[in-house]
């Protein structure tokens, strides 16, 4: 592969991205509530490939999984159906794509982050034949969640790695905060749309801490510092923050907790070293990568 010079920030995430990826593996498990907790059982292999399998996506109807798997020492997109247990690869281009999502609201399409020409941008695809489209040009995007049909959510590469909000509608980009971790997510709200807010982990006071912000208004809310070490959370549907850490997933509750708790894990396969977790639209799912 030729690499042109390109600035140092960039040049360290695609480093780290394309050449010093773990071996991962990505598990399906059922989700279980009780009245204190959640239980995590009968674990499903969902990648089931050697090499980097990471950042796995429900659909919005929760039927299939998408996620970034690695053939012909690249990265495609794969999608894993759910009930039929079987994976087919969707994306099978000459450049890498990594971070799928469903584009929202639009059942025809998702989108990823794809490099190409030494940058990083997100993409619209289409589960047809027609040709990938750029969604925000000379906007280098390492991560992203979408809020609603209208406004993504970006992490931005730069000097200070930012958020940036983008409105398709009002066609506006501005940023919301930095120095941020990897972590965005949206928070589920089934009661308000007006109180909608996004999660993400701010670096910028010495120790991690984790926010709630509406990216609307700017308006933000302390809730708790992450697990010592850890990048990702997941939220399930009542409002609860999971996170992973080596072989345990631990669980907070803004409205009802003072601090973290370990939830049970009912697996014989070795989990080791929890990082991305992903909850399904029903909350009777979770994704969970680990170490191979």
């Amino acid at each position: 592969m030729h690499l042109k010079i390109i600035p140092s920030v960039f040049m360290l995430f695609f480093c780290v991205n394309i050449f010093a990826q773990k071996a991962t593996e990505i598990y399906l498990f059922d989700l279980k509530k009780s009245d204190t907790s959640y239980t995590l059982a009968n674990p499903v292999n969902i990648s089931n490939n050697i090499g980097y399998d990471n950042q796995p996506s429900f659909t919005e109807d929760g039927t299939s999984i998408l996620f970034t798997s690695t053939r012909d020492g690249q990265t495609d997109i794969a999608r894993y159906d759910i009930a039929e247990r079987y994976r087919t690869w969707i994306t099978d281009t000459e450049v890498n794509e990594y971070s799928p999502a469903p584009y929202m609201g639009k059942k025809k399409y998702f989108t990823c982050v794809r490099f190409e020409d030494d940058n990083q941008f997100l993409y619209k695809y289409s589960y047809g034949n027609k040709e990938p489209v750029v969604l925000i040009p000379n906007l280098n995007v390492g991560y992203y969640v979408w809020f609603n049909k209208n406004v993504v959510i970006t992490y931005v590469l730069g000097d200070i790695e930012t958020i940036q909000v983008s409105n398709f509608k009002h066609k506006i980009k501005y940023p919301i905060a930095q120095n941020i971790g990897r972590s965005l997510n949206k928070i589920p709200n089934p009661f308000s749309i007006g109180l909608d807010r996004i999660s993400y982990i701010s670096k910028s006071y010495g120790n991690p801490e984790i926010y709630e912000i509406n990216p609307l208004t700017s308006e933000s809310k302390y809730l708790i510092d992450p697990i010592e070490g850890s990048e990702d959370l997941t939220w399930t549907i009542d409002g609860a923050i999971l996170m992973g850490k080596e072989d345990a997933i631990y669980i907070f509750h803004p409205k009802k907790d003072n601090g973290w708790k370990a939830i049970i894990i009912e697996s014989k396969i070795p989990m080791n070293n929890i990082t991305r977790l992903t909850v399904s639209p029903d909350g009777k799912k979770i994704a969970v990568v680990v170490d191979e």
